[in-house]
């Protein structure tokens, strides 16, 4: 028993000294003390007093059990809700401490997302020096020269890109390089494209010059061999005609003179027909040889009109191409024009934006993160408007 303990009576029991009371062995004491108490005295049962005297003394019991047991169990209560209030504290402590670190880091962290932000930009930036091959591989030479003299015109803004100053030089000299190359190639390859066609026009007027030479010859010969045939048939006819007159001259030269006279004018009205007839078959041949020399010049014309209609069908494909290529060039300058305006405007309006901050005694450093952060959307419920 120690010495506080010796000092302490069941009486004397509180929440002050309960830490040093209920430990082990800590009750021993007072058990002893009612023990020795209620031994120490022998009332007699044979007696009112003495039994009213026992009574007492187990009541005794009792109230010194309540004494000790209550403080006992109030601490007991008060340990056990101990650890909750432990907990609520550590992690009230470890919230705030991590509070307190993620606000000592916050700078640091808004600069590291807006250095990310910055490469993103520019990687995106950068990434539009990019041509696709297929594109240079397939484009005309008009679109060619317009895409090299865009290129040319991009500025490589050093301080701008910083690390990736040298990618973008890199990327404008590569696609520059394959640009020129590709032109070379497209130029050489719609010459022999332009030199194809004029062989094609020129193989086709020789072949339609031919065909129109053949058919004016076939012409001209059946228009002969048709003139031949009817001189033929009219000198057959005569013959057969003449040959009957000189039969019947001679189944008549008996006859009177009249009728020999009448034969003679017969025959020689005769001679007259087969001679006109002559005359019209030279006619007939002479205008075969009109019409032969008339198909050929419509040929000669219409293998003009051929030529003219294919030199016409190549500048109207030129031209449309022309316009095609100057519509993809004022495309994409406008595109690049929009995109630098864009990101001029978006650089004004976040320049106010810092500049307003830093009027109101903000770090510039500092108004520079909470503009970007804002602009990334990563502030709730609070916008820039471009």
């Amino acid at each position: 028993m120690s010495a506080n303990q010796l000092a302490i009576t069941i009486d004397d029991i509180s929440e002050a000294n309960a830490p040093a009371i209920y430990v082990k062995d800590g009750l021993k004491p007072f058990l002893q003390a009612v023990k020795d108490e209620v031994s120490s005295q022998v009332p007699d049962l044979t007696t009112a007093k003495g039994r009213d005297r026992i009574a007492s003394l187990a009541a005794k019991v009792s109230k010194s059990k309540k004494a000790v047991e209550l403080p006992g169990r109030d601490y007991l209560r008060r340990l056990k809700e101990m650890p909750k209030v432990v907990e609520v504290e550590l992690k009230e402590f470890v919230d705030a401490m991590d509070a307190l670190r993620d606000e000592t880091r916050k700078p640091l962290t808004d600069w590291e997302a807006a250095d990310a932000a910055k490469k993103r930009e520019i990687e995106a930036w950068v990434g539009e020096l990019r041509l696709d091959p297929l594109t240079i591989s397939t484009a005309d030479s008009e679109y060619l020269k317009i895409s090299i003299g865009a290129f040319e015109g991009i500025v490589i803004d050093g301080e701008w890109l910083g690390d990736h100053e040298a990618e973008a030089l890199r990327l404008k000299a590569d696609t520059l390089e394959a640009l020129r190359a590709a032109l070379v190639k497209r130029e050489q390859y719609e010459a022999e494209q332009a030199e194809l066609v004029r062989l094609r026009a020129e193989a086709e007027a020789q072949t339609q010059r031919d065909r129109d030479a053949e058919i004016a010859r076939v012409a001209a010969e059946q228009a002969r061999l048709q003139a031949e045939q009817q001189a033929q048939a009219e000198r057959d006819a005569a013959a057969r005609r003449e040959q009957e007159l000189l039969d019947q001259a001679a189944a008549t030269q008996r006859a009177a003179a009249q009728a020999a006279l009448d034969a003679e004018a017969a025959a020689e009205r005769q001679r007259l027909q087969l001679e006109l007839q002559a005359e019209q078959a030279r006619t007939a041949a002479a205008q075969a040889e009109a019409n032969r020399i008339a198909a050929e010049q419509r040929a000669e014309q219409e293998r003009l009109a051929a030529i003219r209609r294919q030199e016409e069908a190549v500048e109207q494909a030129r031209l449309a191409e022309v316009v095609r290529a100057n519509a993809a060039a004022d495309e994409i300058l406008r595109q690049q024009k929009e995109r630098q305006a864009d990101v001029a405007h978006k650089s004004k309006i976040l320049g106010e934006a810092k500049q307003a901050l830093i009027d109101m005694n903000i770090s510039e450093e500092l108004a520079k993160a909470i503009v970007l952060k804002i602009a990334r959307g990563e502030v709730p419920n609070v916008t820039i408007q471009f």
